[in-house]
């Protein structure tokens, strides 16, 4: 393993705006990248460089840097799970895509003050930093191909419903966009838990968006969620819905050489390893542990030990194998329980 500092540098965009996705940029530059590339010193800030100097940077980092991603979470999903989860969401989806690319790294810089990989195995490697975006060429780079990624996806928005001109705005609240509104109402990407769109549907409910949960997703306005997307929408669910009961969540998505536990938490005097079962279809595909079959389940066993074995601090808890239903658009959890 290298012993040189490597950095996977973060950040993210749309964290504000009244429509439209939420993005999470993720970007390696890589030894090779820095030495010999021409346009490493000119990363800096998105938000300090033109359109034009933004959309010729990002295919070349996208294309030349060791490892890039972006992690998409929709204007539904921000509404149903909220701001500061919705963060943590698009970020492991960004990071996943990193890890799955097998790029080394040896610490990862998040540009603010919240650190979106807590209660992951990276939460150690990971160093917080304000106005990173500015100051950390790997976190310049992944803010800007969050910040084209997103713009080219509310330019292509534009063109489903031109009558909010979200092609100049990017959603953001802007006053053209709120007389836009109070003219035409909501569209699905509207992001509806965000105070002036509340106000704006308690003036006139009409203006309620019909299939708000149908709002499109992705890099294209033809996109729709994958089934790794979809799978991690319903591991948090099931996080939150642990929360709820108590539980606290120390890893999420913990891997040995072959099997994943989804979710580790613990309560009281117990340590629970949950497998996470997202069906489309509300109860149509049986029961949760109907799909554990005798072989997963020693799977499960087999990473619950290897992960114990690694966890000195959790040996004297009392471990547990556990399952979650989760189905529908709406992600409900149906059931969780320890087989």
């Amino acid at each position: 393993m290298p012993n040189k500092k490597v950095i996977l540098g973060i950040d993210e965009v749309g964290r504000g705006p009244w429509a439209g996705p939420l993005v999470v940029g993720a970007v390696i530059l890589g030894e090779e990248f820095i030495k010999t590339h021409e346009i490493y010193a000119q990363l800096t800030d998105s938000k300090r460089l033109s359109k034009r100097k933004r959309e010729e940077l990002s295919p070349i980092i996208l294309n030349q840097a060791a490892a890039s991603a972006t992690g998409w979470v929709s204007a539904a999903e921000l509404d149903r799970y909220g701001l500061s989860a919705s963060l943590k969401l698009a970020t492991r989806r960004a990071v996943k895509q990193i890890l799955a690319k097998k790029s080394y790294f040896s610490e990862v810089i998040i540009d603010g003050t919240g650190n979106f990989l807590e209660n992951t195995p990276l939460e150690n490697r990971v160093t917080l930093l304000k106005k990173a975006d500015s100051l950390v060429k790997e976190v310049s780079a992944a803010s800007i191909i969050a910040k084209v990624a997103r713009d080219g996806y509310m330019t292509e928005l534009s063109k489903k419903y031109p009558e909010y001109s979200f092609e100049k705005h990017a959603g953001y609240g802007t006053a053209a966009h709120k007389a836009a509104l109070e003219k035409f109402g909501l569209c699905p990407e509207h992001r509806q838990s965000f105070r002036p769109i509340k106000e704006i549907m308690a003036k006139s409910p009409e203006n309620r968006p019909k299939n708000c949960l149908e709002s499109d997703f992705g890099h294209s306005i033809s996109t729709a969620p994958s089934s790794s997307q979809k799978g991690q929408t319903a591991e948090l669910a099931v996080a939150n819905y642990l929360k709820t009961q108590n539980h606290q969540i120390i890893t999420h998505n913990f891997k040995t050489k072959s099997y994943e536990i989804d979710l580790i938490s613990i309560r009281a005097d117990a340590i629970f390893f949950t497998e996470v079962k997202y069906s489309q279809k509300t109860h149509t595909e049986g029961s949760p542990l109907v799909r554990i079959t005798p072989k997963k389940q020693s799977q499960m066993q087999f990473a619950a030990q290897a992960f114990l074995s690694t966890h000195s601090e959790y040996r004297n808890l009392q471990p547990f194998l556990a399952v979650a239903s989760v189905s529908g658009a709406n992600f409900q959890v149906c059931n969780w329980f320890v087989i």
